[in-house]
């Protein structure tokens, strides 16, 4: 046997200790393992949150008063809408029980503040009339017996007494007991009280239950939520109330809706679409990254790999900072996977570190103005994006700085290996990099100077003067631009919940309910204290709130369908009852009906009225009128419009101003930013002349194929603006270092972005279809509009080694000579 020689030993010997980690090697392996245990952990912790209160303008007055109004008498309902194949149908005494029955287990769900139902309303009626009757004749016998007997020890005549003592009694209350007595029991087994309580003279409902009772077939049960409750909380109760009315099986159909259902069904659908599309996003830039031949093989994905993690590590620091993202998550994960690749190809391409971080900061400024935005989700897209962007640099620099895990690509002709072993070494350019432009090729993007163009002074170097036609393709793209712009004012808006929502089968279920209830949410009028000592059971109170009613319902009564007050319920008190008789019949009726129109300390009062929430223009008009023409409130009282509709009404208004600023504020942060960070001050203005022209020529396709605005595509100014001046900045750069790389870098971005975009049309939401698509559109138009004007207005060409005219002093000669190439 051989023993192994010395030198054979010392070489193992070596092996091994280049295997066995040092201790610097091991602390960044610790180090690596605890930021992604970190990530994981913050990513598992972020929570979506897609309720109305992501669609409102949180800082906005009108939130508030919509919040304490849910705070005293529930959140905006999830109607329950029963439809039975013909009349009576639920009104029949021998199934109205049931509903009774569904009504009280609805009631005692966990989260529900309230139920309304015709069931319960009946009956508590029904419990209260046989009280009511009952004590008004035992009432009255008592004030006849005591007048006649005073009469008798008198020697009056004791008959006439006692008719003279009821007789102001029969006055007031005689046409109750003549109401109630001839229809027998009030009880919800007699069909006879059921009718003449529900049903008017022709058949239809009386007027103050057709919010329950819309027609004889139908009935709605509303089911309000506690106020507060979290999108979590919303999509179990709503679905229990699924549950509740399926197990009841009751012969009618049954349709579970209202605005707490269509934000469920949104919760749903964002947390099964969002790793979806972010999925396919995934793949389709992959797929482009790979199958473009830009690099190496195997270093193609390398950029997908950092722009993941920057996803990551965005989602980690909102899951440990415990926000919830809204509907832009949906959106959020395709777009920064799209716009994150962008900076490692462009390190990977070796792009000067300061120009890639210097736009970066101009895209992340260009999304940051999106905080601008009046509604949460606009705002938590923009934000989310901004850190994503700034993820995406550190992480993108980190892997290709000279020295770093993957380092930029190399030209070709560095490459010093065998062609017969590896014909395309690691860090070589692909034959599509350092391939000649063609004999027509515009110089802006070979880096070379036209034959015939007169040089005008941008730094050091030779430089262009636009050509003819260059002038005129300028000339046009803004002209389109111009009206594009001049459109903005006129472009529609959409804001409501149900059409941001569009797409979804809870929509569709809405559309029925509102089609059958006549409204779609509840606009109340609000009587309050202003001194927190005030009673709304008080004479001048009560009279303004019939009055209000009445004028509402006079002036705009096809609009605004009365729904639940005060003055409705106590109705049989007569037009001017007095404090005494008001708090009498208050304490006559159930809890369950006055605790929906009064609070209980007395200092809150609210007359509902149904609207429908399809044509927020109308509403506007509806809701300005109403307050308008509201009767000046009692002293020590304010009276408001509230709810929901109101509350989306000042969101409409909101976004509408908004639209300028928003179209703005993306173009001027970005351009900022570039101006004061680029060493070349003119291609900040290349940039934003580019952007410019690319918003406005967004806005002239939305015009012209008349796409309305939502508040995602009122975004859409300063998303196109951050890429077209983010893709004009980078070729001018490709053009003044001779550098083709750049340039397929530029062009490589552009088609990762379009395609992330793109996927958003695979989404069940409309809004999201409709927002990708026009992302995509808005790439397109940002990189033809930065090539068109760097065509026009090209750079001053860098010379190699020479730091004014832009060429990198520490770019070796042979690889400008390539790039020239």
């Amino acid at each position: 046997m051989t023993r192994p020689s010395r030198t054979t030993l010392e070489g193992r010997r070596a092996a091994l200790a280049a295997l066995r980690p040092s201790g610097r090697s091991a602390l960044g392996l610790i180090m690596v393992l605890a930021l992604v245990a970190l990530t994981v952990a913050g990513v598992s912790r972020v929570k979506v949150e897609t309720g109305v209160e992501s669609f409102l303008p949180s800082s906005d007055p009108s939130v508030q008063r919509y919040t304490e109004l849910a705070r005293s008498f529930g959140g905006d309902p999830i109607v329950v809408l029963l439809r039975a194949p013909q009349a009576p149908g639920l009104l029949d005494r021998d199934v109205l029980p049931q509903v009774l029955g569904v009504e009280g287990k609805l009631s005692q769900l966990p989260d529900v503040a309230s139920v309304y139902g015709p069931a319960t309303t009946l009956n508590q009626l029904a419990s209260q009339s046989q009280k009511l009757l009952a004590e008004l004749t035992g009432r009255r016998d008592g004030l006849q017996r005591a007048a006649a007997i005073t009469a008798e020890q008198r020697g009056e005549d004791p008959v006439a007494a006692g008719n003279a003592a009821v007789a102001a009694f029969d006055a007031r209350y005689g046409p109750l007991i003549v109401q109630g007595l001839p229809v027998g029991l009030p009880t919800l087994r007699n069909q006879r009280f059921i009718d003449h309580s529900i049903m008017g003279s022709g058949g239809e409902p009386r007027p103050q239950w057709r919010y329950v009772v819309p027609d004889d077939r139908s009935l709605a049960i509303l089911v309000r939520p506690r106020e507060g409750l979290d999108q979590a909380g919303t999509e179990q109760l709503v679905a229990a109330v699924n549950d509740t009315v399926a197990q009841a099986q009751l012969p009618a159909e049954a349709t579970v809706s209202g605005v707490p259902a269509i934000t469920a069904s949104l919760g749903v659908a964002v947390d099964r679409e969002a790793p979806v599309l972010g999925a396919v996003a995934v793949v389709a830039i992959g797929l482009c990254l790979f199958l473009v031949p830009w690099t190496r093989r195997r270093r193609r994905l390398v950029p997908l790999a950092v722009t993941l993690a920057a996803t990551a590590a965005t989602l980690a620091v909102l899951g440990w900072a415990g926000r919830p993202v809204s509907l832009g998550v949906v959106a959020f994960l395709p777009v920064l996977v799209g716009l994150g690749s962008y900076y490692p190809t462009y390190f990977a391409r070796g792009a000067r570190p300061r120009t890639v971080v210097v736009v970066a900061a101009g895209t992340a400024a260009g999304f940051g103005a999106l905080l601008l935005s009046p509604l949460p989700f606009v705002r938590d897209l923009g934000s989310t994006l901004a850190l994503g962007v700034a993820f995406a640099v550190a992480l993108g620099w980190f892997v290709y700085r000279p020295g770093g895990w993957a380092g930029p690509d190399r030209p070709a002709s560095d490459a010093q290996v065998d062609p017969a072993t590896d014909p395309a070494p690691d860090g070589a350019a692909d034959p599509a990099d350092t391939e000649p432009p063609a004999p027509d090729a515009d110089p802006a993007d070979a880096g070379a100077p036209a034959g015939d163009d007169v040089a005008v002074p941008d730094g050091p170097g030779p430089v262009t003067r636009p050509g003819r036609s260059r002038l005129v393709a300028v000339v046009l793209a803004g002209l389109v631009a111009v009206g594009g712009w001049a459109t903005l004012p006129f472009l529609p808006l959409q804001t409501s919940v149900d059409a941001l929502s569009a797409g979804l089968p809870a929509v569709d279920d809405a559309t029925r309910v509102e089609q059958v209830l006549g409204s779609g949410g509840e606009l109340a009028v609000v009587l309050r204290s202003t001194d927190g000592t005030g009673d709304v059971l008080t004479p001048q109170a009560w009279q303004w709130m019939t009055t209000a009613q009445q004028q509402i319902v006079r002036l705009h009564g096809d609009e605004a369908r009365p729904a639940l007050s005060a003055p409705s319920l106590l109705s049989f008190l007569g037009p001017t009852p007095d404090q005494e008789q008001i708090r009498a019949g208050v304490r006559l009726l159930p809890p369950y009906l006055t605790g929906a129109v009064l609070r209980p300390d007395g200092e809150v009062a609210v007359l509902s009225f149904g609207v429908r929430l399809d044509d927020l223009d109308r509403l506007r008009d509806l809701t300005d009128a109403i307050t308008a023409e509201l009767p000046p409130a009692p002293p020590g009282f304010v009276a408001e419009v509230s709810g929901l509709p109101a509350v989306a009404v000042q969101g409409y208004e909101l976004v509408s101003a908004d639209r300028y600023l928003a179209g703005t504020a993306g173009l001027v942060a970005a351009a900022l930013v570039l101006a004061l960070g680029l060493r070349h001050r003119r291609d900040a203005l290349r940039a934003a002349l580019a952007a410019v022209l690319a918003t406005g020529a967004n806005l002239f396709v939305l015009w012209a194929f008349g796409i309305p605005l939502n508040p995602l595509t009122v975004a859409l100014g300063s998303l196109t603006a951050a890429v077209g001046c983010e893709f004009t900045v980078m070729t001018c750069d490709a053009v003044r270092s001779r550098d083709p790389r750049l340039r397929t870098a530029v062009t490589l971005a552009a088609l990762t972005s379009g395609t992330g975009f793109a996927v958003l049309a695979l989404s069940d939401l409309a809004l999201m279809r409709e927002f990708g698509l026009l992302l995509a559109l808005s790439v397109l138009l940002s990189y033809l509009a930065a090539r068109l004007v760097v065509r026009a207005f090209p750079p001053a060409h860098g010379t190699a080694g020479t730091p004014g005219g832009g060429g990198d002093p520490s770019t070796p000669a042979r690889e400008k000579l390539v790039g020239v190439m």
